[in-house]
């Protein structure tokens, strides 16, 4: 299964940005602080999003117009009051095929998994607007998640596997470096 594949060759990206958004996490302690995270995420989904779109259709993704996107962020931070301003200058990876797109999706649609935790942290420190994204699909995240992988395993297999697996890996690895220069985290 290509999941796992994903999952292993990149854990080490994803720990990384892990730690940088848990960080940033346990130091919210209002709106403001949220809303700066949020537009980290934005930022980065927002041009990641654009650059999948164009290899991403329903005849590949068959329910993609029904899954989380940028715009549930921008909502998110226009909840708590503040605007879409201050974006950080970013780089998403090079997309030009739908292997390397779903590689680039495979990270955007993990983040869901965590986000239960996440809305838990946020409700510790008294955030409880502006949850929407990482409320995920609800009580549909098992399923969302199993049609995606579903796609995932019909799309990529033999060759593309290294490509898919590129894909990923430069996906972490930007939104890491718009986390480090966003939060002045050392490098």
């Amino acid at each position: 299964m290509i999941q796992e594949e994903l999952r292993k060759q990149t854990a080490a990206a994803h720990q990384q940005l892990e730690k940088l958004v848990v960080a940033r996490l346990k130091n919210i302690r209002n709106n403001d602080d949220y809303a700066d995270l949020l537009k980290i995420f934005y930022a980065y989904f927002s041009h990641l999003e654009k650059a999948i779109i164009p290899y991403i259709s329903t005849e590949v993704l068959p329910d993609y117009t029904e899954r989380r996107h940028a715009i549930s962020l921008a909502n998110d931070i226009v909840s708590l009051g503040a605007e879409l301003t201050g974006l950080p200058e970013l780089f998403v990876p090079t997309i030009d095929n739908t292997v390397k797109a779903l590689g680039a999706l495979y990270v955007m649609e993990g983040s869901v998994m965590g986000g239960k935790i996440i809305i838990e942290m946020l409700a510790r420190n008294g955030v409880q607007k502006g949850i929407s994204f990482f409320g995920g699909y609800g009580s549909e995240t098992g399923a969302k998640w199993a049609s995606f992988t579903a796609v995932l395993n019909r799309y990529i297999h033999g060759n593309s596997e290294q490509e898919a697996i590129e894909a990923a890996n430069q996906t972490f690895s930007n939104f890491t470096d718009v986390f480090r220069q966003s939060c002045n985290s050392p490098v």
